[in-house]
């Protein structure tokens, strides 16, 4: 039980950083193109998101959720109870959820480079990054609650 609780609190803190990472994003970063304009903000995403924010988003989106996954298949085989088998479960849906929302954001957002200079082509690409970003933060939000619900549930 030790383990599963130590594998909780590790799922925890590190969804905890992932949903963080994504609210600083969706709610301060992406909203700022309205304000410098896409071509400004698409010069800023390429130094930032698309240089050292690829290995950060990388290990941080791909920790979690690995560390999510083994976190589940430890628990739902130490854990024999109903309650934290079924918030174990929403963890593996919701980790699972958030990668494919990441897998259809990140191509969107490299896009942006095909089309340097073009408001009207980065407007369309960053709209369509933001919604995917929104399903995404939901499904990060929805794991860590999920992997917070099942540390406090989950008997010593």
């Amino acid at each position: 039980m030790d383990t599963v609780r130590a594998l909780l609190v590790l799922a925890v803190v590190a969804n905890a950083m992932l949903v963080g990472a994504g609210l600083d994003q969706h709610i301060k970063q992406l909203p700022a193109r309205h304000r410098i304009g896409v071509v400004a903000f698409s010069e800023y995403s390429k130094a930032a998101d698309l240089a050292n924010g690829v290995a950060w988003y990388g290990v941080l989106g791909i920790g979690s959720a690995v560390l999510t996954l083994i976190t589940a298949a430890v628990g739902l085989h130490s854990v024999s109870r109903v309650d934290v088998t079924v918030a174990l479960c929403c963890a593996i849906v919701f980790t699972l959820a958030h990668s494919v929302g990441t897998a259809r954001a990140a191509p969107i957002n490299f896009s942006q480079r095909k089309a340097a200079g073009d408001p009207e082509r980065l407007a369309v690409i960053f709209d369509r990054f933001t919604r995917w970003s929104r399903v995404r933060v939901g499904f990060q939000i929805l794991t860590l609650l999920s992997v917070t619900l099942t540390l406090i549930i989950t008997p010593l």
